[in-house]
């Protein structure tokens, strides 16, 4: 039976086991290296995922506040109202009290009598005339009074359901500035725990938009108030994001909007999902400088478009207002104003 002989390795095969074994470490380092830089990507997508949350919860703060804003008018209107119809019912009690004196000081007599004890029966005919016409008057005084006792209650009624919905609206705005103000907590923590040259390097990519004037293409806006927006938009580059702020000194991107169009004399709602429908809506293919550019499904973001694929907003903490592309985020409107 023959033996089976070990041959010596070749020269190509040790050099196919060194590659063999160098491609092994090279993959094992290539491996190795997402594995070190997933927290850190984690981490910063969950700084945004904080951001964006905290975006919704301040448009819903603006929400709250705009209706606080308004009730508090109008609990304020209802109390003039009432502080007026009150001074009106204080008249009118005061007339049909005169009124009630002089016939108490007149009553008393049954009329047949005092017309038979009359020496000038013409001239009794002629008062007691009088006395039905005031009684008459009376009356009508006494019906109006009535309504506007029951008036006045319903608006004491209405002012009290105000008021309860005020001090609602109230904590809602108290419960979303909680919200805003934990949200951004959470992520300034997280940046913080990041190693000095991933924070340094988040910080630089927030602040990667542009500031100065792209290429347009020379597109021109739609109307003269759109046209006014765009220059008003265009100087608040470079201010700061403050949530729950319209301006001049700092915005969110509901508030940049609004002020913008404030500047060019138009009002428009708080909030980035009211201003989704304070216009036209038209296709993004045909969007004009100064149209308002809405985000995601739930409109809880808004830029103003500025022509050539460009829209200028308030991006999140920390990122001023700037440019960026219009496809940043998902697109669910475009509303001309």
């Amino acid at each position: 039976m023959g033996s089976h002989r070990r041959l010596a390795p070749s020269g190509f095969d040790r050099g196919a086991s060194v590659a063999v074994s160098l491609l092994s470490v090279a993959a094992a380092a290539l491996a190795a290296v997402p594995a070190a830089a997933a927290p850190y990507d984690d981490t910063r997508a969950k700084v945004d995922r904080l951001y964006e949350q905290a975006e919704k919860a301040t448009e819903a703060y603006n929400a709250a506040d705009e209706r606080a804003d308004a009730l508090r008018e109008e609990v304020g209107t209802a109390r003039d109202r009432i502080a007026r119809q009150q001074q009106r019912i204080n008249s009118m009690r005061e007339s049909l009290g005169s009124l009630a004196g002089a016939q108490y000081r007149s009553g008393g007599i049954d009329p047949a009598v005092a017309l038979l004890f009359s020496d000038d029966p013409d001239d009794y005919l002629d008062k007691a005339s009088r006395l039905d016409r005031i009684t008459a008057h009376q009356a009508g005084e006494l019906k109006d009074l009535q309504d506007a006792m029951r008036e006045l209650a319903q608006d004491r009624e209405e002012a009290a359901d105000k008021l309860r919905e005020l001090e609602r609206s109230r904590k809602a705005v108290a419960a979303h500035k909680k919200t805003v103000e934990r949200k951004l907590a959470s992520a300034r923590r997280l940046l913080n725990s990041l190693p000095d040259n991933e924070r340094d390097a988040y910080d630089r990519a927030s602040r990667s938009g542009r500031d100065d004037v792209p290429d347009l293409g020379g597109v021109t806006a739609a109307s003269g108030r759109g046209a006014a927006a765009v220059a008003a938009a265009r100087s608040a580059l470079g201010k700061p994001y403050v949530w729950g702020a319209s301006g001049p000194t700092g915005f969110d991107c509901s508030g940049l909007m609004q002020w913008s169009y404030a500047q060019a004399g138009v009002f428009l709602p708080r909030t980035s999902q009211a201003q989704r429908f304070a216009g036209r809506q038209v296709p993004l293919s045909e969007a004009r400088p100064g149209d308002l550019v809405v985000y995601r499904a739930d409109a809880s973001h808004v830029g103003m478009y500025m022509g050539n694929g460009q829209v200028i907003h308030a991006p999140y903490p920390g990122a001023p207002v700037r440019y960026d592309p219009v496809g940043m985020m998902p697109v669910s409107s475009v509303t001309r104003v």
